[in-house]
């Protein structure tokens, strides 16, 4: 068993941040399909480089946000070690990413 550091105290992440960066990912990937579905992908007019920009930085989001959801759930070997802080990171790329795809596709 791994003797921790004085130095590194151990902290576990707080009860319930599971719960939310699942909920928090889905909610925002259901966001993001909604915007998907009311912004017009699937109309029938020739698309522009910026509406192509709109749906790769869009998808690119919905791996982000799919990633997290496996990261913070992926089973981690002993007790010491959580996935918490990478799955947090992914959900704000995810985050920062579909909010961009939105801002790019409202402003002209």
């Amino acid at each position: 068993m791994p003797v921790p550091c004085l130095l590194e105290p151990v902290m576990r992440a707080p009860t319930g941040s599971v719960v939310g960066l699942c909920s928090a990912s889905a909610t925002m990937s259901a966001m993001g399909m909604a915007f998907l579905g009311y912004w017009g992908i699937h109309e029938p007019t020739p698309w522009k480089a910026g509406d192509v920009l709109v749906v790769c930085l869009a998808f690119l989001s919905f791996v982000a946000l799919g990633s997290t959801i496996w990261l913070i759930t992926t089973p981690v070997p002993d007790e010491g070690s959580e996935r918490i802080v990478p799955a947090r990171r992914a959900f704000a790329v995810g985050m920062v990413l579909m909010w961009l795809a939105i801002v790019i596709a409202v402003v002209p």
